[in-house]
């Protein structure tokens, strides 16, 4: 996945969680905020960041915030932390990957997006012998080296597993796969004092056959992707 036209800017401002006022060479613009989450420990003033411009002239804004350069609270870290914050980055480099053949092997059908019970699930494939639902999450907060989810409570997740469970006790094959937007973590585990609920349904999630992945997505200022050498972060919980 590729962002074209990427300039580097300086984060001043989030007024609200759709735009947010970056200097670009001086001259301060509002921006598409591509995600809206808190990021209150990413988008910081005076955080280095990345934005795509756009080819509309009409657009009301011509800039998306794609990623910033965390403020880095863990010392010993020897490179920036670059952490892409496009929201709906995590489900096109998933289905390139997977139409790849690199989740799961001997595919004969792949389609983002399918309705189940009352939950619309980010990716469903079919293999020679199971039919697979996926559930896909971008992760964006980290602490100490460990990435979390979620950065604010998430209803809409905790249903999502609940589905997930049941539709695997009716023969599909449930998987939720988290999307790290950074580099550099070395474990993943649910955010508890964030919101315990999710993960007290996500380890419920694991015991009753869900499969749950973390995998690493390789991010620089104008790509974000998934390959077949793309680390897997092992759970912490």
């Amino acid at each position: 996945m590729k962002y074209e036209n990427v300039v580097e800017g300086i984060f001043l401002s989030r007024p609200n969680r759709f735009v947010a006022e970056v200097d670009i060479e001086g001259i301060v613009h509002t921006v598409h905020v591509k995600n809206t989450g808190r990021c209150k420990e990413l988008l910081i003033k005076g955080s280095k960041c990345y934005l795509s411009k756009s080819n509309n002239p009409n657009r009301k804004t011509q800039y998306d915030l794609i990623s910033v350069v965390k403020k880095d609270s863990l010392k010993n870290r020897k490179t920036e932390l670059l952490v892409n914050l496009d929201s709906q980055g995590p489900n096109q480099v998933f289905y390139d990957y997977a139409k790849e053949g690199y989740f799961l092997k001997d595919i004969i059908e792949i389609k983002r997006e399918f309705t189940y019970g009352n939950s619309r699930f980010d990716c469903y494939i079919k293999t020679k012998d199971k039919e697979h639902l996926i559930e896909i999450k971008g992760v964006t907060l980290e602490e100490e080296g460990i990435a979390k989810f979620p950065d604010a409570p998430t209803e809409r997740g905790v249903k999502h597993i609940n589905e997930l469970i049941k539709a695997n006790s009716e023969g599909y094959e449930s998987h939720i796969v988290f999307i790290i937007q950074m580099k550099g973590t070395y474990g993943f585990m649910p955010n508890e004092k964030t919101h315990p609920e999710f993960k007290k349904v996500l380890e419920e999630g694991r015991s009753k056959g869900v499969s749950i992945h973390c995998l690493e997505a390789d991010i620089t200022p104008d790509t974000m992707k998934l390959n077949k050498n793309s680390k897997s972060i092992p759970l912490m919980f």
